[in-house]
């Protein structure tokens, strides 16, 4: 049940608890994009203090170097006398101290004018600022407290999932017990929304900044129904309280996970739609789901994060892809949509799967530590040379929980998997291996290892097709080609820009593939005649496979003129429906995997 409830209440105002570090943020030069921030160090005994700025952030595996962002550093002592200071890497500042343990203030200002979900955005409106672009740490005291004071201008609150421990109305302080923990915890700083209510026991607050068409009232229900859901999978609620921050954003979108709260990015009409809300309510399950997979049931290689260097782990198709496996079927468990609304979202996810050459080319454990280098970075080539660990990954997943079901009728599934990796390892703060993940696969399916390790390196290890129809047909489920036939194929996806025909991507091996043809060139005419990309697919149609066809761009300011073949159609989009003649016994097994626990 879903009630209104006071928000939850705050330490008595006073002192900050002892604390090594503190900051205080000040926002008066927001409208210029800019934190000003005053870190203050007590009782460092050497005489260097080396300051170090984190270069990543956990849950988006990519080196983003956010000390970029930091200007005008300046070091003090006690008395406000200038200390001597080096910059000594790209992210490492030291400060000579004189090794008396007296205090060390450092200021600094940081532009921030990057809104995503792991980055800080500052203005006139509102100021999101997430831990790893913005505080230093000093290595040796990363398991210390930090006190984090937020001075507010008038009428503004803050809002972040660490505990408040002192505060008013003109500034606030909140604690967290070490650097991880401040990492972890983003602040929303504003006039947001906040709506608060309880699930469970717990609180829940969802925090909503930007204007659109949603309000936190118009969330909570749907929110609860996912929250219960997942409690249910796993247990209960490791948290005592959790925060959802929302981003309401002309377009685009995204999420990043965190312990005790995420961050949410979403198009600020989104939310009427029908299809667009369910794809909304797929990124709350994705985002909270990571509460347990990623969080605290981790790879041992996330035992203890570096934030200066790339975290090498081969199971990120097992921390997103199960995730995003479980993000399309957790809404349906909790009545969000229906088991045909579920097919038809699963149906996208593996027409993606399907038209992405780079399948044929990257291994899926290759993707988790190409991440680093290839998933955050992409460009016209992407889709020939890379495989997404969250999209193959959740194909997997997917295979494994029917290979599971199957042999058990449904007894058994990958939830198995999950609530015995979160006894044996979530629950203990223990980091797993790859391999005692597959250990405990095989366990659920109750197979010896050595009998799946051919599926393992085939399907995380290999390039070959996955089995999708084999094994949807044993559950009563076609997946074929949907629409009209295509046409002919070319390999070619082209974009009118600007009363350009820009050229989008090249398929790998297609027709149009070898000749010179290059994402960004300007497609002028197909057989002599003036093309746009409205109507490629209609005059594609118009010829046949092994018809030959002239086509004529501008590579840069160069004309060039080449003759292609074309080739058989391939198909554009797939469908997952319930076969006609399905045997009953199989669409037994579909009702055991496609239930629903709670109503709309």
């Amino acid at each position: 049940m879903t009630i209104a409830i006071a928000p939850p209440a705050t330490a008595s105002k006073g002192t900050v608890p002892p604390a090594a570090l503190t900051y205080r943020v000040d926002l008066g030069d927001r409208a210029a994009h800019y934190l000003t921030l005053t870190l203050t160090v007590e009782g460092w005994p050497e005489a260097i203090l080396p300051l170090h700025f984190p270069v990543w952030t956990p849950g988006s595996y990519l080196v983003r170097e956010y000390g970029r962002h930091v200007q005008e550093f300046r070091a003090m002592d006690g008395g406000g006398s200038p200390l001597a200071w080096q910059k000594t890497a790209k992210n490492v500042w030291q400060v000579t101290t004189g090794g008396d343990g007296g205090p060390v203030q450092v200021s600094y200002r940081l532009f921030c004018n990057e809104l995503t979900v792991r980055t800080n955005h500052v203005d006139g409106s509102h100021a999101y600022f997430n831990g790893a672009s913005t505080f230093f740490f000093v290595p040796p005291w990363r398991d210390r407290a930090t006190a984090v004071t937020v001075d507010l201008p008038d009428g503004w609150q803050a809002t972040t999932a660490l505990d408040k421990v002192a505060g008013d109305g003109g500034s606030q302080t909140f604690l967290a017990q070490n650097f991880d923990q401040l990492v972890d915890s983003p602040f929303e700083v504003g006039t947001h929304e906040l709506t608060t209510f309880e699930v469970l026991g717990k609180t829940h607050q969802i925090a909503i900044w930007g204007q659109g068409n949603v309000t936190g009232a118009d969330l909570t229900a749907e929110f609860e129904q996912i929250i219960e859901t997942e409690a249910t999978l796993f247990g209960g609620l490791p948290y005592d309280r959790y925060l959802f921050l929302l981003h309401l954003l002309p377009q685009g979108g995204g999420g990043l996970e965190h312990e005790n709260c995420c961050s949410l990015q979403y198009p600020r009409f989104g939310f009427r739609d029908r299809e667009k809300r369910e794809r909304f309510m797929q990124l709350v399950a994705h985002e909270f789901f990571h509460l347990w997979n990623v969080k605290r049931l981790h790879p041992q290689e996330f035992d203890v994060f570096d934030y200066e260097a790339e975290n090498y782990t081969p199971s990120l198709w097992f921390c997103e892809g199960v995730t995003s496996y479980y993000d399309l079927l957790l809404p349906l468990r909790a009545g969000i949509y229906d088991r045909a609304g579920f097919l038809k979202h699963l149906g996208k996810e593996v027409t993606r799967y399907l038209t992405t050459p780079g399948r044929f080319v990257q291994p899926l454990k290759e993707s988790s530590f190409d991440a680093w280098v290839k998933l955050y970075r992409a460009d016209a080539h992407s889709g020939n040379s890379q495989m997404s660990y969250y999209l193959k990954g959740a194909m997997v997943t997917l295979l494994l929980d029917l290979l599971i079901r199957d042999r058990h009728e449904n007894q058994r599934s990958f939830d198995d998997v999950l609530r015995s990796l979160w006894r044996d390892f979530g629950q203990r703060g223990v980091g797993y291996r790859h391999d005692e993940l597959e250990t405990a696969i095989a366990a659920a399916a109750d197979l010896p290892l050595a009998e799946l390790r051919p599926l393992f390196d085939a399907w995380l290890g290999g390039t070959d097709p996955l089995p999708l129809e084999d094994y949807l047909s044993k559950f009563g489920l076609t997946l074929a080609p949907e629409g009209n036939p295509p046409a002919p194929h070319l390999g070619l996806r082209l974009k009118d820009d600007r009363g350009r025909t820009a050229v989008t991507f090249v398929e790998a091996g297609s027709p149009a593939y070898g000749i010179g043809l290059d994402a960004g060139d300007e497609l002028l005419a197909i057989a002599e005649l003036r093309i746009e990309a409205a109507t490629l697919e209609a005059r594609l149609r118009d010829h046949q496979p092994g018809d030959r066809l002239t086509l004529t761009w501008f590579h840069q300011d160069e004309l060039r003129t080449a003759e292609v073949t074309l080739a058989e159609p391939t198909p554009s989009q797939y469908a997952i429906a319930i076969a006609k003649d399905a045997p009953e016994e199989a669409l037994r097994k579909l009702d055991g995997w496609l239930w629903q626990e709670l109503g709309p």
